[in-house]
């Protein structure tokens, strides 16, 4: 009779083990960048700031291109307004009397017309530029007592001494000080017009002499 065999189960294989986690490299932090006042990168040279070089020339050249220019004193000394009747209504129009000067015995007056009151201002204010002349200044003042006049506008101006002030008003007082006069007693006759006031004050200024050249002048005669 023949055997009955039993089948055997198979030997399974052990399991092999995992591999260990290994952690994960670590990688440098990247380095930052500098960024100056004004948003620029780049690196921090010098002290920081981030300003690159031919920012800091061309700032140096504005700056000083600015300095460089004198400084004119301008002055609006009145403001007049036109109107013209036409079919569909007015229409108006401005006109301006500037005086312009740079404070050390340059004075220029100027009159411009436009329609608009900053366009006839931006005129009168370039055509004093274009008539600027030299009148003679002891000092703060003036040399001598002089009368102007212009048209029916009469000025009469007279040196003060220092600490006096500048004792004008109206037109007079803008020309006076465009020119550079800080002490002196004046007194404006005849006509109050501002146009022939305004001319009647630098008709005066001219015709201030300093001793040296009235001196000069006895010497040549």
């Amino acid at each position: 009779m023949p055997m009955s065999t039993e089948s055997t189960p198979a030997s399974t294989p052990a399991p092999t083990p995992a591999p260990a986690a290994t952690a994960p490299e670590s990688k440098p932090a990247p380095a930052r960048e500098h960024r100056g006042p004004g948003g620029n990168r780049g690196p921090n040279r010098g002290g920081g700031g981030g300003f690159r070089r031919d920012d800091r020339n061309r700032n140096n050249r504005d700056n000083k291109d600015q300095g460089d220019g004198p400084t004119m004193i301008e002055k609006v000394v009145f403001i007049n307004r036109c109107a013209k009747v036409v079919k569909g209504g007015r229409r108006f129009s401005f006109a301006a009397l500037a005086v312009v000067g740079d404070g050390k015995g340059k004075v220029g007056i100027g009159y411009g017309k436009a329609n608009e009151v900053p366009d006839a201002i931006k005129k009168g204010t370039a055509n004093a530029h274009k008539h600027l002349v030299s009148v003679k200044l002891k000092g703060d003042t003036i040399p001598h007592d002089v009368f102007g006049e212009y048209d029916g506008g009469k000025v009469l101006l007279k040196p003060a001494t220092t600490g006096t002030g500048l004792i004008a008003g109206g037109a007079v007082r803008a020309v006076l000080e465009a020119a550079g006069v800080k002490n002196v007693l004046t007194k404006s006759m005849g006509s109050s017009n501002h146009i022939a006031v305004v001319h009647a004050t630098l008709n005066g200024l001219l015709q201030l002499r300093l001793a040296d050249d009235i001196a000069a002048v006895r010497k040549t005669s």
